[in-house]
């Protein structure tokens, strides 16, 4: 489970990655048409910082035990419901344009005022010509789905740790300080000999070897 949860955060975090719609505008000529590629990260930036939330309660998932678990498995639970609301929102073309208004003004201050020529791809460049009309071409409808069954599994992990959590396996658990009671150590071929002409199993506790004694002090005070 946790690693379902994990895979799906990862998936949303590479699907924030690609292409999810194209801003299109048409300048007057002789300007060529520009092509502003929009990703999801642009569009919709907090889901990224729930999937890297989602991590981090994965990885205390397995740090802690017991009530804690359960909290962490409800918060857990409630991040992958925020995420599946927020990645299956609606991408309007309004969002696209305004997107890629602010990249394109972004990029045209950082090229010292230059303009583009002939149409772009990947990631918004130059100087978007003002007043002129743009167009949103949503082409991101796959990576759209693969985001919410990314967050719809890590609303399975979270739910399946606040139910079944406190009986996993507790990393900690190794680091425990041990028992105060050691193992029994094992006897050695002398002992156990000496054991067998005593009519000891020399696989048996101390109390068997103290019944023994006892009996055969028994019998010697009768004698």
């Amino acid at each position: 489970m946790l690693a379902l949860g994990a895979a799906g955060a990862v998936l949303i975090l590479l699907a924030l990655r690609e292409v999810w719609a194209h801003a299109i505008y048409t300048p007057p000529h002789p300007i060529p048409e520009q092509d502003y590629a929009v990703t999801g990260q642009s569009l919709i930036p907090l889901a990224s910082a729930l999937a890297v939330a989602a991590l981090a309660c994965l990885a205390a998932v397995i740090a802690t035990k017991g009530l804690a678990r359960r909290v962490v498995g409800a918060l857990l639970a409630v991040i992958g419901g925020y995420a599946v609301v927020t990645v299956t929102a609606a991408v309007t073309a309004a969002a696209v344009l305004t997107t890629a208004q602010n990249a394109g003004a972004a990029a045209g201050s950082g090229a010292g005022g230059s303009t583009t020529s002939g149409a772009t791809s990947g990631t918004a460049a130059g100087i978007l010509v003002s007043g002129t009309p743009g167009h949103a071409v949503m082409t991101g409808l796959g990576w759209h789905v693969v985001a919410a069954a990314g967050a719809l599994a890590i609303v399975l992990a979270g739910v399946a740790t606040l139910w079944r959590g406190p009986a996993w396996p507790v990393m900690s658990a190794r680091f425990e300080r041990p028992s105060r009671r050691t193992p029994r150590e094992r006897a050695d071929s002398a002992t156990m000999w000496e054991s067998l002409s005593r009519d000891v199993d020399p696989t048996g506790g101390a109390d068997d070897a103290d019944a023994v004694d006892l009996g055969s002090g028994g019998d010697s005070g009768r004698r």
